[in-house]
């Protein structure tokens, strides 16, 4: 699994590796807080995955481009127990090959109902991760991933349980 230079919900540094923990883990690319999609699949897998990943070891990991303060929000407003992260650059996404570069076009769609994804971005790009749902064992192996190029939808809570089950039992 790629890493990088991460930053927590008050910005302090760290890195995907000190957030897993040697533990296996679940990480979820999401693309920020102003996202409503986002919003709903992570309010969805604190209630649905959180307490079945507790009873299987694993740890759930939510990573966005965003300011470490929109990562607080989202932790906040979805009261969220997971491990929610910053990742200014996507060093993850474009690691993944899951990135999506902004475009004039849609920097212009965004701006007409008022959405400035590059000032809510860390590093102060329009790029995204596509919605993208990883499971990485102990090592730090990706043993599966769910990858949505298709910004509305997500990687449903039962898929991940299955995959959990038959790859790290």
């Amino acid at each position: 699994m790629p890493d990088g230079d991460l930053l927590d919900l008050h910005g302090a540094p760290t890195t995907l590796a000190a957030a897993r923990g040697g533990a296996p883990c679940v990480v979820v690319l999401y693309r920020g807080a102003w996202c409503p999609f986002c919003n709903i699949a992570l309010r969805t897998y604190q209630a649905e995955l959180v307490p079945a990943l507790q009873d299987r070891g694993v740890r759930l990991i939510a990573v966005s481009p965003q300011k470490p303060d929109g990562s607080l929000t989202v932790q906040q407003t979805n009261e969220l127990t997971l491990t929610v992260l910053s990742d200014p650059g996507n060093q993850l996404a474009n690691g993944l090959g899951v990135l999506t570069r902004g475009t004039d076009a849609a920097r212009q769609a965004q701006a007409r109902i008022g959405l400035d994804v590059a000032a809510a971005n860390a590093d102060g790009t329009p790029d995204l991760p596509m919605p993208t749902t990883v499971l990485v064992d102990g090592d730090g192996t990706i043993r599966w991933i769910d990858v949505h190029p298709n910004y509305t939808t997500r990687t449903e809570p039962q898929q991940i349980l299955n995959a959990i089950d038959s790859l790290l039992n």
